[in-house]
């Protein structure tokens, strides 16, 4: 298939540029078509000064005043400038342009593009591009793709290498039965590609964003039902019996376990017993004590003589998890063993605790991907468990459901997903909802408030840990771009430490940090070494801490609501007041509506409810809002209305064609086993 020629087939492409290319995961032309743009440049007509709007992206043609002037300031260089037309004045402001104090020339007339802030009271427009009009004429009306970079692979390279593939692509045949493309609305696949990288306007990118939307969940499901279908023709080779050992767990705990909690370890205790195959998710908001039901499960697993491994996203969290077993072990005198095996272990370490699963001489197994890596082989798993399953992904549950004989498996997840939605995007498995919280458990306090609202908020951080407790801050960025206005993580912990008291110790985390780094990080903060952490959502899914009380999100408008109620579960933890600062950069009524809903619920079900009412189909080029099932452009919340065509459309088919075996089905069915050997080949690796 052409899809499957390498990248460095294409004109342009040498050694040095086809690694730029899969550093940043590129190795074929169907990758490189899958590597879809981020958001798209839209060069609008240029407005007048007074029209412009603090917030918005606008372009104003205007008159230089005076020469540029410049400054350092901790070694960045700042450029200032004004320019003017017959309504008004604007302030500009670039940084680390120094070569913009030469070229630029007072008196001239330039287009300046760039987004609209407001500072002592006057508009500025910062990091503007500066165009002759001749230039900027040439790019109006146009939507230029904005695609993820990595350092050295430039929007240039991509875009020559994208037209290629393009035209290599361009007459492949459809895949897709007509039916369901008459019946759903879409267009054609060699459409949607082309539109989708060079969208000739909004309404033929709409068209293609539906159909590879569309594409991604439909693969998805259909795989999820072949998952169902395999584990349905399979019984169990590890029926258990009842175990003791769970219950004294739950009489030595010191807290009563909640109604839910009670009815989901019932399932469970009745499905580990019977004669099928168990697949459950059990799903939870945040807080709602799923990990102790996967305990109980574990011990039951073990008392039967059988292996359970748990598989959590980060090492700290592994860690945690190990330590809690561990703990209850110990306090209730139980003989199981347990180990944990994780990337940043020793090779010597790896190595004993492989051999010691091997032997069968540990019975309960924790830690992160390292768990599914070809050279771990387990003596009798019986039980696997994910941990925030979003985090993992299909493939890598299989992967580890593979390393035992058809094992029962048990999903967590506190993504707040409404049942229904639920119900098909976890098709492969029965559904539990813990749906109660602890009743000791103090509802988090909320706020949404705007920039003006920053230095009270570090006052109330400082209190707050004049009082033995910590804060978290998030920030979108890691590092200052060019292209998007957002706080960073890195110049914000260097500004907080300035507002802050020299007393409290503020660090930043972010995700291209290495492992051991970022562990160390968690593991200081965990121990209140750092009283606040600056981080990206790297800490969505993290460690417990239950110190911490503040959690403030800077630029709040741009996360998704689901997103945003995760990473208010990281306070609320223990037995203080716990507190949440949603701040918002941008403003306009509809982000004051979504983020109010967090202002007035602590519920992640009703507030993800909610988000998809009140959004609709999403914004097509704003920011992702769910962040999960690895999907490339799909987004359950904002696409829910295609996820549910996707559903009926998947039911029908294979109602009518099981096995796709009609001639009308021969090439989706080609492409879905190409997919899904793609799959199984990566599980390998």
């Amino acid at each position: 298939m052409n899809a499957e020629r390498k990248i460095e087939t294409l004109k342009g492409i040498g050694e040095k540029t086809k690694l730029l290319f899969q550093k940043a995961g590129i190795s074929t032309v169907g990758d490189l078509l899958a590597y879809y743009p981020r958001g798209y440049e839209f060069y609008e007509v240029p407005e007048q000064i007074s029209e412009i709007e603090e917030g918005e992206c606008a372009a104003v043609r205007a008159v230089l005043d005076e020469g540029v002037s410049g400054r350092y300031i901790r070694s960045m260089n700042i450029l200032t400038a004004a320019c003017h037309d017959e309504t008004g004045k604007l302030g500009l402001t670039w940084y680390n342009m120094p070569y913009l104090r030469y070229s630029l020339k007072a008196g001239a007339l330039y287009i300046f593009r760039g987004r609209i802030k407001k500072k002592n009271y006057r508009l500025l427009m910062e990091q503007p591009a500066v165009f002759r009009e001749d230039q900027y004429a040439s790019l109006s009306g146009r939507m230029l793709p904005q695609y993820p970079l990595i350092k050295g692979l430039t929007k240039n390279m991509l875009s020559k290498a994208m037209v290629q593939a393009l035209e290599i692509r361009e007459y492949q045949e459809e895949y897709m039965p007509e039916w369901i493309r008459r019946s759903c609305g879409l267009c054609e696949y060699a459409f949607a590609l082309h539109q989708i990288h060079f969208p000739d306007n909004q309404e033929s990118l709409a068209l293609a964003r539906k159909r590879l939307v569309f594409d991604e969940f439909f693969f998805f499901l259909l795989y999820l039902r072949s998952l169902r279908q395999n584990r349905e023709k399979n019984r169990t080779e590890f029926v258990m019996k009842p175990a003791e050992s769970p219950e004294t767990v739950i009489r030595s705990l010191p807290y009563e376990l909640t109604g839910a909690q009670k009815r989901v370890w019932e399932t469970l205790k009745q499905e580990l017993t019977g004669r099928d195959v168990t697949a459950r998710l059990i799903q939870g908001d945040v807080g709602s004590g799923k990990t102790i039901v996967a305990v109980l499960a574990l011990l039951m697993t073990a008392e039967n003589g059988y292996q359970g491994a748990l598989m959590a996203p980060t090492e700290v969290l592994a860690v945690q998890h190990y330590q809690t077993i561990c703990q209850i072990l110990e306090q209730n005198d139980l003989p199981w063993k347990t180990a944990i095996l994780t990337g940043s272990m020793s090779a010597g370490e790896k190595q004993e605790v492989c051999r010691q699963i091997k032997k069968g001489e540990v019975s309960v197994i924790v830690g992160t991907h390292a768990l599914i890596q070809e050279r771990v082989e387990y003596k009798n798993l019986a039980l696997v468990i994910t941990d925030e399953q979003h985090r993992f992904g299909v493939r890598q549950r299989e992967a580890l459901a593979r390393k035992g004989r058809m094992p029962h498996t048990i999903v967590m997840s506190a993504t707040p997903i409404p049942r229904t939605l639920a119900v098909i995007l976890y098709g492969d498995l029965d559904i539990s909802v813990i749906d109660e919280l602890p009743a000791d458990r103090l509802p988090i306090k909320n706020c949404v408030v705007d920039t003006s609202y920053r230095k009270t908020a570090y006052r109330f951080i400082a209190k707050q840990v004049s009082l033995g407790h910590q804060a978290y801050i998030i920030c979108p960025m890691v590092e200052e771009s060019e292209a998007i206005e957002a706080e960073n993580v890195i110049e914000y912990a260097q500004m907080l430490e300035r507002e802050l008291p020299a007393s409290i110790h503020v660090e930043y985390l972010h995700g291209r940090m290495k492992a051991a780094e970022k562990n160390g990080i968690m593991e200081r903060f965990l121990r209140n070494e750092i009283q606040v952490l600056v981080s990206t959502t790297v800490v969505e899914v993290g460690v417990n801490v239950p110190n911490a009380t503040v959690m403030m999100v800077e630029n709040a408008e741009r996360f998704g609501l689901a997103q945003l109620h995760q990473l208010r579960g990281r306070v609320g933890r223990g037995d203080a007041q716990s507190y949440c600062i949603f701040v918002h950069s941008a403003d306009g009524e509809q982000i004051r509506e979504r983020l109010d809903i967090l202002n007035h619920s602590n519920d992640g079900f009703e507030i993800a409810s909610r988000d998809m009412q009140l959004r609709g189909p999403g914004d097509l080029l704003g920011v992702r809002q769910s962040g999960m099932m690895d999907f490339a452009l799909a987004d359950i919340y904002a696409d829910v209305d295609v996820l549910r065509q996707v559903n009926e459309a998947v039911k029908r088919l294979l109602e009518e064609d099981r096995d796709l075996g009609k001639e009308e089905n021969r090439q989706l069915k080609v492409r879905f086993e190409r997919m899904r050997r793609k799959q199984t080949d990566t599980l390998n690796l």
